[in-house]
């Protein structure tokens, strides 16, 4: 018999601070540029050379930290961690210790167990990135413009329980990193890295089991995909009688598992002493201050006000706020229509819409009104989705007019839910005809005529006696089961919220 285990996931997530410059030198940061072009002899390591901590950096650093709901220190000091790597070019990394920038704060998820909680923060600091190593079947190259860029390490403490949780953390952090302009934390551009330390035990009651950590995770899913193999992994070692070892693992995305890379090092292995080259500074409340008021709406703040403002439940206004581009587009639309459509247009925003454009490789954050249209930038790779490869590279554009009137003939009863979603919504983003038009073309419009559903709903009565009596004695799904039989007969077409009114009425 399997027994069941407790499940400790602590994660440190790498987000690149969204300045111009690099962290201890004037070097850009712009990504995509010739290997090696922005680099100088700071960056690169040259000696005698002396780093200069940029001023912007450490104001985004500051803001992330409120951001998130933490304390800055008021003391700040750099250190030195040592290690050899080939893409480290000083042979050591300029990073905070015993002195972190920020401390405390946290993310607030909705658990497994379906209530908010909150996963604590355990520190935020600042650091500077290594540089890119690229390997190939001759040689391997290395390419440091990446060395220096500016990085916030957030970590927090070991109290997620599960894959989805950590999802949902991820998701969530980065939603306020993004909201506060910390970064525009594009995982595909590298802005936003993640490591994963994961255990099991027992029972919550247990001690910590043997911590392993899974390296350098480029995206959510993989994320999760890679915490359900190591945490299946991990489990089907003890019960065989294994121990678990210290180490760090690499999730391979194509096969879906980790393999090991190293044994796991100790802080004491890194040697850290102070940055003698970066004196230690302090910094003064008002300074503080002056951060905090300058901190834009954050997720929560937004979630709150939209529940208030549009009416939406605390479970669609945390979709919405996920997402940058669909809470700007929401905004922009709930304007323009009544408040009884605001959960359709939740709705048809985070189903249909998305749905379309994550098809067509859409990036969805980015989506925005323009010029009266719903416009999805896409990503060039559209055409390895089977997508006609003229249209690689093409945005997204949807009529603001045609999709509000999908929502309008869905609130006036003229057609169907099913059939716009199945029917409407497809041929209206493949032609951009008027959703009327494809309605009464197709014969998809909904029967709200009282006097012919009642004939319907009396047809369906006398010829389901048994169900009649089985609602009458207070079963429910014989009502159901009736509005289906109404709905058949129609071919569909009768408004299903009229027909049930109707039944409830006769029935009587």
């Amino acid at each position: 018999m399997t027994i069941k285990y407790d499940v400790v996931i602590g994660l440190e997530v790498h987000v690149q601070l969204a300045s111009k410059t690099k962290i201890f030198c004037g070097c850009p940061t712009t990504f995509g540029a010739v290997p090696n072009s922005q680099v100088c002899q700071i960056c690169a390591g040259y000696p005698g050379t002396l780093p200069v901590l940029n001023a912007r950096v450490f104001d985004l650093g500051m803001t992330a930290v409120l951001a998130i709901g933490g304390t800055v220190a008021k003391r700040v000091k750099f250190d030195r961690k040592n290690y050899f790597y080939p893409d480290l070019p000083k042979g050591y990394q300029i990073s905070q210790y015993d002195l972190p920038l920020g401390s405390g704060g946290g993310v607030d998820i909705i658990g497994d167990d379906g209530k908010p909680r909150k996963i604590n923060i355990t520190r935020l600091h600042l650091e500077e990135d290594a540089g890119k190593l690229t390997h190939d079947a001759r040689a391997s190259f290395v390419d440091l413009n990446r060395a220096g860029v500016p990085l916030a390490e957030i970590v927090s403490e070991p109290e997620i329980k599960s894959s989805s949780e950590a999802y949902a953390y991820l998701t969530h952090l980065k939603a306020i990193v993004k909201a506060a302009g910390v970064s525009d934390a594009d995982m595909e551009k590298g802005q936003l890295r993640c490591d994963a330390n994961v255990s099991i035990r027992r029972s919550a009651a247990d001690p910590f089991g043997t911590r392993v950590e899974i390296k350098n995770i480029n995206s959510f899913k993989n994320v999760r995909a890679a915490l359900d193999y190591e945490i299946a992994r991990q489990i089907k070692a003890v019960e065989a009688g294994e121990a678990i070892v210290q180490e760090t693992r690499q999730f391979d995305a194509a096969k879906g598992t980790t393999h090991s890379m190293r044994s796991k090092e100790q802080a004491h292995d890194y040697r850290y002493f102070p940055e003698p080259d970066l004196v230690p500074f302090i910094v003064e409340t008002t300074e503080i201050e002056a951060v905090r008021s300058r901190l834009p709406e954050l997720p929560a703040q937004k979630r709150e006000r939209m529940m208030k403002q549009y009416g939406l439940t605390d479970y669609d206004a945390r979709l919405l706020i996920e997402n940058s581009g669909l809470v700007s587009v929401f905004e922009n639309l709930a304007g323009r229509i009544a408040a009884s459509q605001h959960k359709n247009l939740v709705n048809w925003l985070i189903g249909s819409v998305m749905a379309y454009a994550n098809e067509r490789a859409g990036e969805v954050e980015d989506m925005r009104i323009e010029e009266n249209h719903i416009v999805i930038p896409t990503r060039p790779a559209v055409e390895i989705l089977g997508i006609d490869s003229g249209d690689a590279g093409k945005p997204i554009r949807l009529s603001v007019d045609g999709f509000l009137e999908i929502l309008s003939l869905i609130e006036k009863g003229a057609v169907s839910l099913k059939a716009c979603r199945e029917e409407v919504f497809p041929e209206w983003v493949k032609t951009g005809q008027p959703p009327s038009k494809i309605v009464e073309a197709k014969g998809l419009g909904q029967i709200s005529d009282t006097g012919a559903l009642e004939s319907a709903c009396d047809e369906v009565i006398s010829k389901n006696p048994k169900s009649v009596e089985d609602y009458k004695a207070g079963k429910e799904n014989a009502l159901m089961f009736l509005v289906g039989q109404v709905m058949k007969a129609s071919k569909g077409k009768a408004n299903p919220n009229l027909v049930n009114e109707l039944l409830k009425k006769k029935l009587k």
